[in-house]
């Protein structure tokens, strides 16, 4: 996002004109989308099999009561006539969605159409049918990834629509995203120079071969993307129940001292994709719920486990201050080939493949066919504890195959893991968790 252009967007994001600008993990996922991705596709959702119980013509009334409840999926893509920049309304026709009485045959054939990317501009962003089959009843759903991410589809929309299917009134005025898009453009020109200074401060000196687990592939290849998938052994959720940390700090810790101890660097510097509401009525509202925050830290000074937790948790909650400077971050490529780190709970993700209607959980059947991180990212780090893995914690390294080999990554998981069992004794201090 250009300096430029956020002079213009100022200009015309006013409700009279209409016009909105994509907020920056809106165009982070957009420029992904066309620009830096595997794959032409940027769907998130699934098909699902009801459960017998289900009464598809409820469930048809209050899937349509819900989306005509919130602007969010009212957006379309547009082209700003004046500046032909890249905007969003919140005036698009909303579509009812209604119960499709069709054949088995016939279900197959729809499923294949489903599987097409969005055309994203003056288009409908997400996609939600029922299919009635003479076999068994399906929903599906699915939406563009810029509208909404799995946390947002697993803790709102599918929460709420719980809640209307059994029958409990929803009373509350949504919050517009165009609205919340307005909210956060109101940041004085102190405040945004303050937050630009502190994000290029911040990743002024990252560099790939530094802050990253070194590469063990010699040959030179176009991005290939490879997943690699560990328990972690050594902590199950019940130690959380009795310790003061919170689990995504904690693992953010071990994720950090990993990526130090394996290049052999004092410094950690990654890209944490984090709830990016503020309070309790942003946390409600519809739409995308992440944002993107680096996050860097100097082990240089030797403190114990239990400062450096503390003294992490206050770094987060600092930077969080200045996510109305992001844009910066973005358009500057400042966090360009940043490991990502993403701590899941009882989110919709790729490995929970349950979600639930009237409390009856339903198994997904099919996801849309796109990488389900289509970015060319070096290294993404994700630890998820939710739906059928409860016990323990699941890390997902998504990684580029050109850079590292699968015996890398195991080593890298084994690492992350050392670390998870070093931060459980807050007495330790970091250098000699950095020596063993």
């Amino acid at each position: 996002m250009s300096t430029d252009y956020t002079k213009r967007i100022v200009n015309y994001a006013l409700k009279e004109s209409g016009f909105y600008p994509l907020r920056p993990v809106q165009l982070w996922f957009v420029d992904t989308h066309f620009n830096k991705a595997n794959s032409t596709m940027m769907n998130i959702g699934a098909l699902v099999k009801l459960h017998p119980d289900i009464d598809v013509e409820r469930l048809e009334k209050v899937v349509n009561d819900l989306i005509n409840h919130y602007d969010i999926f009212r957006c379309r893509f547009v082209f700003h006539e004046g500046t032909s920049d890249l905007c969003q309304r919140f005036d698009g026709e909303i579509i009812p969605v209604k119960i499709e009485k069709i054949s088995d045959e016939e279900f197959e054939k729809e499923q294949s159409k489903l599987k097409k990317p969005y055309k994203i501009i003056g288009n409908p962003l997400y996609r939600i049918r029922i299919f009635q089959t003479p076999s068994a009843n399906y929903f599906y759903f699915d939406f563009y990834h810029a509208i909404m991410d799995g946390m947002a589809i697993a803790v709102l929309f599918f929460r709420e629509l719980n809640q209307r299917y059994k029958g409990k009134k929803i009373t509350r005025e949504p919050l517009n995203y165009a609205d919340f898009i307005l909210d956060e453009m109101r940041v004085s020109p102190e405040e945004l120079a303050e937050g630009n200074s502190y994000w290029r401060n911040m990743l002024s000196d990252f560099d790939i071969n530094r802050h990253l687990p070194p590469s063990d592939i010699s040959k030179n290849e176009a991005w290939t993307d490879d997943i690699y998938f560990e328990n972690l052994k050594n902590v199950e959720s019940e130690y959380f129940d009795n310790a003061a940390r919170k689990e995504d700090v904690f693992f953010l810790a071990a994720v950090m001292l990993a990526l130090a101890k394996s290049s052999g660097e004092k410094k950690s510097i990654l890209s944490r994709i984090y709830n990016g509401r503020m309070n309790a009525q942003e946390r409600r509202l519809m739409g995308i719920m992440i944002e993107q925050y680096p996050i860097a830290w100097d082990f240089e000074k030797n403190i114990t486990v239990e400062n450096f937790l503390d003294n992490l948790e206050a770094k987060i909650k600092e930077g969080m201050k200045y996510r109305r400077s992001l844009g910066t971050v973005y358009s500057e490529g400042l966090e360009d080939d940043c490991a990502t780190f993403i701590f899941q709970k009882g989110n919709l993700s790729q490995h929970d493949g349950v979600v639930y209607i009237d409390d009856k959980p339903l198994q997904i059947i099919a996801t849309p066919p796109n990488n389900f991180n289509a970015a060319e990212n070096t290294l993404d780090i994700e630890i998820s504890s939710g739906t059928g893995h409860d016990e323990f914690y699941l890390l997902t390294l998504d990684y580029d195959a050109s850079r590292y080999s699968r015996d890398a990554m195991e080593k890298f998981a084994e690492l992350i893991d050392e670390m998870v069992l070093a931060l459980q004794d807050e007495k330790k201090y970091i250098h000699e968790i950095l020596k063993a």
